[in-house]
Parts: structure tokens; C-alpha cells; sequence
């Protein structure tokens, strides 16, 4: 099967893709993950480790993964108004795994410009601005998470 778009010429910016590495364990970095996100209006209706769900169900062994489903109600309410099918990729995941031990690495990347790549969102200045704005919280969010202070 041949892809649509050829995924070399996507690069992270057009993904919205964030990143963090944290020097805690990974139940503080859960927590301040969850913290630096609420702190930025996002809510977490949704939380689960894959990883203890894999390791108990067919003996995976995986390191600690966890996935924090973030919705930020006034971008999700943006977003569908202006495609309704863009529920299918909410929420909005932040994911944190143990890359060490007291090591930790904290991801994300936009459901909002990833559905207009796919064609799930309307090529226009409403969506744009909705992509714009949520990215603008989430990078927030991500600089919330520094603990160099």
C-alpha cells in the first residue's frame, strides 16, 4: 500500500511534536506532568499505563509508560465546530516513559495539525488558529515542566 503523503517530508514542527526530559522518578514526573498541563486550563479525563496493562496481560516486561489524556475545553469546543470527526483523535495525549532510571522523557504532538495533514480538519484560518492556539498551550505547559529553578 502506498501512503498519501511521504512521511520524510514531515518534520516535527508539522507535527506539533514537544518534548522534555525530567530528572525524576516517574510517578513525580506523572504528577508534575498533570500539574503543568491543569496549570494551563487542560483537564485529564483520561489517564492509564500501557505498560502495566502489557506487562500484567502478556508478561511484557515494559519500562514505566504512562499516557495522560489532556483536553483543554475551549480548544476542543473550537475544534468541533469546525469538523466533528476531529473526536475521533481526543484527547490529546502527553505521554511520559522512564528513559533511566530518575530519567524521564515527556512527549506530545497536535491531534490539531495532524488531523488537517490527514484531512480530518478544514484547510482554513479557523483551524489554523485553533492548531496556533493549542500549540501556544501546550508549549506553555511544556515550559512548566522545567525544574532548573
Amino acid at each position: 500500500m502506498s501512503l498519501p503523503i511521504d512521511p520524510s517530508e514531515i518534520g516535527p514542527e508539522d507535527l506539533g511534536e514537544q518534548r522534555a526530559t525530567l530528572d525524576m522518578d516517574h510517578e513525580e514526573a506523572i504528577s508534575h506532568v498533570r500539574e503543568a498541563f491543569v496549570e494551563e486550563g487542560f483537564g485529564v479525563p483520561v489517564e492509564f499505563s500501557p505498560a502495566e496493562l502489557l506487562n500484567e496481560k502478556v508478561d511484557a516486561d515494559r519500562d514505566p509508560y504512562y499516557v495522560l489524556g489532556a483536553c483543554h475545553p475551549e480548544m476542543a469546543d473550537r475544534a468541533l465546530e469546525e469538523s466533528r470527526v476531529i473526536g475521533g483523535l481526543f484527547p490529546c495525549n502527553v505521554v511520559v516513559w522512564q528513559e533511566s532510571p530518575g530519567t524521564q522523557q515527556v512527549y506530545h504532538v497536535s491531534i490539531m495539525r495532524i488531523a488537517r495533514l490527514i484531512g480530518k480538519a478544514p484547510d482554513n484560518e479557523a483551524w489554523e488558529g485553533i492548531a496556533a492556539d493549542t500549540g501556544a498551550l501546550v508549549e506553555r505547559a511544556m515550559a512548566n515542566l522545567d525544574t532548573s529553578e
